[in-house]
């Protein structure tokens, strides 16, 4: 089946967006996005041998699409841009549709494993993959696995020099692969020295992955694995409670709400987090687009007047 039986019927505005928004439970307009990989692109897939390397992307991305598509929903697609360049007819739908096209660099190389020209030379060849397909530079980036933190604020002043408005790739809380705790949680113009601190006559915005705030623990529920994992009543909870004061930014993988991605042999904990929760994820997707209003991250940013 090809991508374009679910293209859009018209590209839906931000004030097309709003009217829609009017009948709605939960009103806040929230960000929905994709990273679209490899299912063996990263973690825990990458350090673990495989001789299965079909990509399944189509397959995989096809039910989103669809979903997207009977809720009038837009969304921001992070892509990858090795992706990009074997699958050029995929991100073209994606425009025509009314998708916001982000980068996701081009190699999946984490930034940690890489120095500020790597870096820089990363996201050059992936800005110039999108833009030949697209015909317009990418102004979000969201960093493979997340690895923007403190650690790496040369990052953010590469983006910003390279054309980019926003990242979306810092998490506020700690985990062995990232996370940065003392970052704000909501939508904020980062310090190009100091991405925790808030510098208001930056023009570069940060907008960091959700968290829910219990007992002064910050609990990640804004997708992926966690997403997996959260039932639906306290995910519908958070949500709720995270709209009183902010937008929720949601993410996925389209391997994790895919029945078929293949299983590897992986050591019991990466096994849980690999696959957890994949048999239903896909209908928890559904349901969370049809309660809450979701629309891409530059649509999110222009109504919290960052854009």
């Amino acid at each position: 089946m090809g991508i374009r039986c679910f293209q859009q019927r018209k590209k839906l505005s931000l004030d097309d967006i709003k009217q829609k928004n009017k009948g709605m439970k939960y009103p806040m307009l929230n960000a929905v996005s994709i990273d679209v990989e490899y299912w063996y692109s990263g973690e825990p897939y990458s350090n673990y041998k495989t001789d299965n390397t079909e990509d399944q992307l189509q397959e995989a991305i096809t039910p989103l699409l669809q979903i997207l598509k009977e809720n009038q929903i837009l969304g921001t697609f992070f892509v990858l841009g090795i992706v990009a360049e074997q699958h050029p007819a995929l991100v073209k739908h994606l425009v025509e549709s009314g998708h916001e096209v982000a980068s996701h660099g081009y190699t999946h190389k984490r930034v940690h494993q890489m120095n500020p020209k790597e870096f820089e030379q990363d996201i050059k060849k992936s800005i110039s993959v999108l833009s030949s397909i697209t015909g317009k530079q990418p102004i979000g980036y969201r960093a493979p696995s997340f690895s923007i933190d403190a650690s790496t604020p040369w990052a953010l002043q590469i983006l910003k020099k390279n054309g980019f408005v926003y990242d979306s790739s810092v998490f506020p809380i700690q985990t062995h692969l990232y996370g940065e705790p003392a970052a704000p949680l909501e939508p904020y113009t980062p310090s190009m020295e100091d991405i925790t601190t808030i510098d208001q006559s930056n023009e570069f915005i940060e907008f960091p992955l959700s968290v829910y705030t219990l007992l002064n623990t910050s609990i990640p529920v804004s997708g992926g694995m966690y997403f997996r994992r959260t039932p639906h009543v306290f995910l519908r909870h958070a949500i709720t409670k995270i709209n009183k004061t902010r937008p929720f930014i949601f993410y996925v993988h389209p391997w994790e709400t895919y029945r078929h991605t293949p299983k590897v042999a992986l050591p019991f904990q990466k096994k849980f987090f690999a696959y957890y929760g994949m048999k239903n994820a896909l209908k928890k997707f559904e349901r969370l687009m049809k309660e809450f209003t979701f629309t891409t991250i530059q649509h999110v940013l222009q109504e919290q007047g960052l854009l």
